[in-house]
């Protein structure tokens, strides 16, 4: 049984391709495209997956859409229509995207390869269902409660489901407009950040901040029961019916307008984002030891673009919520693709599960490889300087020696990740005891403001010598502290207030002896690195240990900022040779920056991406 899942026109449009019980591929089309949550017909993703299973379209038994467009039709009709007058502005400028695209999904796909499976049919699958699907089937457990929150699927935005064996179900449903997903998008928006991109920053900028507005929240918008079940006061919304994400009230409450895009951060939008922090923590709580409750179960799964906010799973953890968490490193829309091409085996054609003792996600190293040959032809073409290493140890010591020296490197080898998350194949990665990396990578490599975080990335065995931290988390999806034995104290309110205008000088604070990846509060997003998933990024980790001492590394993504992850030698090439990178290794391949030719870019790059 061979099922193609897709997921596109809406945001992170992706496709994954499944036979029977193995993930053979999935990825992100704006990997290829270049265009950061490229929303189009994911062409390139789709070809990828097929060439890499080895077939054509026509071997496809099944091909599977993310997304019920007939239901998402009736939201917006039921919408239209309860606003009245007020709904000019969804009727004028979200039908044609929202909703007739989606409507005409088959046509388009079929355009593209002329036929659509071997049956010529495009089959549909709730959207939360595929988020459910996403988490529980490659998840290592036999039975699970399934936790799915996010913006809006056609009408759901938070669900908790039962998975046992092959079967979903999902039991309780919270409908659009209220959304946890969009109260977070809001004040990310109101905070100057974008939708979608900007979550990230708004997570990374809450541990600066102190939660003051959290009763005024809970006072004002937001009503949270007990069971986590929540309703929003819409009066302070313009999501569902206008151009921005919120109005002039909220502008009233918070004593002042939104912040503008790439203006200054002031200690309101931290303040707020620590508050907004706090309320997603409580609401995540509640429905998870809800889902537990109702289910009977001891494991919990999750997806959903609010499971990617690492900092309420691990208090999941931390509070003695669950012991057993398993969530979807493509937690987002683009694991969609995977989730309903995982219901059309399981759930629909029952293929037997066979549940392994990990998870069946292989690292999430589903993407695109490039072999040592493609990368030195690659390399000799293009006249470009390299070093070619035949043993896979000196290639490690040589490149940890550098990390030691403070020299960032471009980490390229193997399978481009699946998700969000730049996990030791596509990475740019530097010394954790740098005082100053933080801000070196934020603002000489990455191009973006100086206090976005990085996450340590930690020999499984040792993760506990750092990080407060008793479970493997090797999607880095979950966040703990840094151990009380490594931290240094450092008065954080009266350095907020001294430097509220500028964080530089305190993200360059040592916060514990690996200063580059512990948050202000000392947390840290934390992977967990094993030999068996990813013995090339293990085996640089541990001689960067043998020569510092030290068994973590920073780990960040491979791209600038509103770039999308590197995917090719070239995209990784053009990355290190437009920043102030130092090495670049891909594969067995090292390339010292000093050595290249000199670099003739013919377009203006910083314009070439929109900033996040």
């Amino acid at each position: 049984m061979i099922v193609l899942g897709i997921s596109a026109l809406y945001h992170d449009s992706a496709a994954a391709i499944v036979k029977d019980n193995e993930i053979i591929a999935a990825a992100q089309e704006e990997r290829f495209t270049r265009k950061k949550h490229d929303n189009s017909i994911p062409v390139n993703a789709i070809n990828y997956c097929l060439r890499t299973a080895g077939i054509t379209m026509m071997d496809v038994d099944d091909v599977v859409y993310y997304d019920n467009p007939l239901l998402t039709l009736d939201r917006f009709i039921h919408s239209v229509s309860s606003l009245g007058s007020d709904s000019k502005y969804l009727v004028e400028n979200k039908f044609e995207g929202l909703i007739r695209s989606r409507l005409y999904v088959d046509k388009l796909i079929r355009n593209e390869f002329g036929i659509i499976g071997k049956n010529d049919t495009l089959n549909v699958c709730e959207h939360h269902v595929s988020h459910a699907a996403s988490a529980f089937y490659p998840s290592p457990f036999e039975s699970a409660a399934i936790l799915t929150i996010d913006g809006v699927g056609e009408w759901a935005t938070t669900t908790i489901g039962h998975g046992k064996g092959n079967d979903i179900e999902i039991i309780e449903e919270i409908d659009y407009p209220h959304s946890l997903g969009l109260l977070y998008s809001a004040f990310t928006s109101f905070c100057g950040f974008k939708v979608n991109s900007g979550d990230y920053k708004f997570m990374g900028l809450a541990p600066y901040g102190e939660s003051k507005y959290y009763n005024l929240i809970k006072d004002n918008i937001i009503d949270i029961k007990d069971d986590g079940s929540y309703r929003l006061n819409l009066d302070f919304f313009d999501f569902h019916k206008g151009p921005k994400m919120t109005n002039q009230r909220m502008a009233e409450l918070f004593d002042g307008p939104a912040r503008e895009q790439e203006s200054k951060i002031t200690k309101r939008e931290m303040d707020i984002a620590a508050s907004v922090q706090k309320i997603t923590e409580e609401i995540v709580e509640n429905l998870a030891k809800h889902a537990l409750e109702i289910t009977g179960e001891n494991n919990l799964v999750m997806a959903g673009g609010v499971a990617l906010n690492c900092v309420a799973n691990g208090k999941l953890i931390k509070n003695g919520i669950v012991k057993n968490i398993w969530v979807q490193p493509a937690a987002g829309d683009a694991g969609c693709a995977l989730g309903c091409a995982l219901y059309s085996i399981y759930g629909n054609n029952k293929v037997d599960r066979v549940v392994n003792n990990s998870d069946s996600q292989k690292g999430s190293y589903l993407g695109p490889n490039f072999s040592d040959n493609e990368i030195k032809k690659y390399l000799e073409e293009s006249g470009y300087i390299y070093h070619e290493y035949n043993d896979k140890q000196s290639l490690y010591f040589d490149t940890a020696k550098m990390m030691v020296e403070d020299k960032v490197i471009g980490w390229s080898q193997g399978r481009m990740e699946y998700g969000p998350r730049a996990l030791g194949n596509r990475s740019i990665i530097g010394n954790p005891m740098s005082k100053k990396m933080q801000s070196v990578l934020n603002l000489k490599i990455k191009y973006r403001e100086s206090f976005r975080p990085f996450a340590p990335s930690v020999l499984k065995e040792k993760c506990k010598d750092y990080f407060e931290l008793d479970i493997e988390s090797p999607y880095m999806l979950l966040c703990a502290d840094v151990q009380k034995n490594r931290r240094c104290e450092f008065d954080k309110d009266y350095l907020m207030s001294k430097y509220s205008e500028d964080m530089l000088p305190i993200v360059n604070i040592a916060r514990s002896d690996i200063p580059a990846v512990t948050h202000v509060d000392y947390s840290a997003r934390i992977q967990t690195v094993s030999d068996d998933t990813n013995p090339e990024y293990y085996g640089l980790i541990r001689a960067f240990e043998e020569l510092s001492g030290c068994g973590v590394v920073i780990n960040t993504s491979f791209n600038v900022r509103g770039e999308p992850i590197v995917c090719t030698p070239n995209d990784a090439y053009k990355c290190f040779m437009r920043t102030e990178m130092d090495v670049l290794v891909l594969g067995n391949y090292m390339l010292l920056k000093e050595e290249q030719p000199v670099y003739h870019d013919k377009s203006d790059w910083r314009t070439e991406y929109a900033l996040d």
